[in-house]
């Protein structure tokens, strides 16, 4: 496969991040003295301007889980290119089973992507957009394939240099 330019963002201090819990799942290990319980909590984070990213916490009570998913997605940021409220071009990518299109809308039309999907999006800042969740429905990789959809983006400004054509060029084809 291709090498994939990733955007990473290292977490800053003054960077405003939104956090929206996406699942929270119960894990039960039984032992001889009795049931164990613990949670696992899949958490988006976002400043709602272009960074995203996710993370995953485990621990012994939900509060505790989804505080350790949120140090998780902090380190996981993510930058996308945001125009107008909406994406550059098309993409699909893939996460294990989970495979994620997303298309740009016209203004005005919203988020219409499910629920996983949903909540990386808007933590995006991404504000009218198609998406549609092909495949596998788990959560874990659904987040993880729209992350990766959302990472593969290209803005206008680098297609035009890496091409050397005009921006005008790459608007009308």
């Amino acid at each position: 496969m291709a090498k994939i330019s990733v955007n990473k963002v290292k977490p800053s201090g003054e960077v405003e991040l939104k956090e929206k819990v996406v699942a929270v799942n119960r894990v039960v290990k039984t032992t001889k003295g009795g049931r164990t319980f613990s949670f696992s909590a899949l958490v988006v984070v976002g400043n709602e301007n272009g960074v995203v990213g996710q993370g995953l916490g485990k621990a012994k009570e939900v509060q505790e889980a989804i505080t350790k998913g949120i140090e998780d997605a902090k380190k996981n940021l993510v930058k996308v290119p945001v125009m107008h409220g909406t994406i550059p071009h098309d993409q699909l990518a893939k996460e294990g089973a989970a495979k994620v299109l997303i298309k740009p809308a016209a203004h005005g039309t919203g988020v219409i992507a499910g629920g996983s999907m949903r909540a990386v999006l808007e933590s995006a800042g991404i504000t009218d957009v198609l998406a549609k969740s092909l495949g596998s429905a788990n959560p874990h990789n659904v987040v993880k394939a729209t992350i990766r959809a959302l990472a593969l983006l290209r803005e206008p400004i680098q297609v035009s240099k890496e091409r050397n054509i005009k921006l005008s060029k790459v608007f009308q084809g």
